[in-house]
């Protein structure tokens, strides 16, 4: 006969461990103590839970393991930043970055082994989605950089954006999963006000966000509001065109009364003109924004080339002119692979 296979003991829920310890003859708070274990404390083996009988430890060893992930490798950028290589436990690769400031520092972390969707300017588009990332081990990458922030930074991790590899919203159950941790008390405690999802543009999905009343904030990574054009940046555009995220988005709008950014990279050539400028400003009218522009990190066949700063400062000019807030961000992590777009699990 085979092994039995052991289950994902972070899979239960705090009553499913309480009623697993009843059921084998002990106190339904031994599984309280457990959870304690494993999510605040972020145990990474039965063995170390030390105020549990070395039987209950036994136990637990024989009927559960515990996935965690481990960080397999840790790059430091000239400029602060950290990339980590996390290898889950099927021995699959996945990056998260801590993106540090005078003021705070943020998490970025992947939601999928690889991505769902195919813009052409994205590095991790380039690899195929493999599979979604369970919800501890989104939980375990954040962890493990609110450790690396308190080590090098001497303090806590302060945001998390969801802008590493994968399209979260084609994780969206495991994505809410480990928000709901991350903001637990029973967890780390955080704000979800400190927490983005940053989304391509699923109208569904962002419509379902609305109905679910989450209170993390959205960010769209939008790149043109000229249907034509986005398309042939982002393919899937074709399916999830403009009209139907407009729509989605003043859906969310008028029940989170939550304001949208829109991450936009301006490239030579291609979304750099006035008439790009003018639909971007018309695309904003419909719900408050604010638009982040960020700078474009090659990721090495040279389609793509950041646009130049005067076309930069035009859309800064023109968006400051309308009444919409804009704010032109400087990637980090560049020297590591580190920046938006970049994450490919080189190492």
């Amino acid at each position: 006969m085979g092994q039995i296979k052991k289950k994902d003991i972070r899979a239960l829920t705090r009553e499913q461990l309480r009623d697993f310890f009843v059921s084998n003859g002990d106190k339904a708070f031994r599984g309280n103590q457990v959870y304690e274990w494993l999510w605040q404390k972020s145990a990474h083996s039965f063995e170390g839970m030390t105020n549990l009988s070395r039987e209950t430890r036994e136990m637990l060893q024989k009927n559960f393991v515990i996935n965690h992930i481990k960080v397999d490798q840790m790059q430091r950028s000239a400029d602060g930043t950290i990339k980590n290589a996390v290898r889950l436990h099927d021995d699959l690769i996945v990056e998260s970055v801590l993106i540090p400031t005078q003021t705070r520092t943020t998490a970025c972390v992947s939601s999928q082994v690889g991505c769902s969707l195919d813009c052409k300017f994205c590095a991790t588009a380039r690899l195929k989605r493999m599979r979604n990332l369970n919800p501890d081990e989104i939980y375990d990458q954040v962890v493990a950089i609110d450790n690396e922030s308190r080590l090098y930074f001497d303090r806590p991790l302060s945001n998390i954006v969801f802008m590493g590899m994968g399209e979260p919203l084609m994780n969206y159950n495991n994505v809410l999963k480990a928000i709901d941790k991350i903001t637990s008390p029973d967890g780390l405690g955080m704000s979800p006000k400190r927490i983005t999802v940053s989304t391509s543009g699923v109208p569904k999905m962002i419509r379902k966000m609305a109905d679910d009343g989450v209170k993390f904030k959205l960010a769209v990574s939008l790149h043109s509001a000229i249907e034509q054009t986005r398309t042939s940046i982002m393919p899937f555009n074709a399916t999830f065109t403009l009209v139907d995220l407009r729509e989605s988005l003043q859906y969310w709008y008028q029940k989170t009364k939550s304001r949208i950014t829109y991450e936009y990279v301006v490239w030579e050539g291609i979304n750099d003109t006035q008439k790009d400028i003018d639909a971007l400003i018309r695309f904003c009218r419909f719900a408050p924004a604010k638009i982040n522009i960020i700078e474009y990190n090659p990721i090495d066949d040279g389609e793509f080339q950041q646009a130049s700063n005067t076309a930069i400062e035009k859309y800064q000019r023109s968006l400051e002119a309308n009444n919409i807030t804009v704010t032109v961000r400087r990637s980090r992590g560049k020297d590591i692979d580190a920046a938006c777009g970049q994450l490919a699990n080189k190492s």
